[in-house]
């Protein structure tokens, strides 16, 4: 095993830490109806998306 698969494995737990954190803030937004939050949760959505397409091999 190689050191290679180590960015990979961070970018990984990035990517998903932003989707969860993203669906989060927007499931509350929609709860709590602020538009604010559901912004900000989608913004989240989209970086993680984004991130995985970038890096992706």
């Amino acid at each position: 095993m190689t050191s290679d698969w180590l960015p990979d494995r961070g970018i990984r737990r990035t990517v998903r830490a932003l989707g969860v954190a993203g669906l989060a803030v927007t499931a509350t937004g929609a709860a709590l109806e602020a538009m604010w939050l559901l912004g900000l949760g989608v913004w989240g959505i989209i970086a993680a998306m984004g991130i995985e397409i970038v890096y992706r091999p």
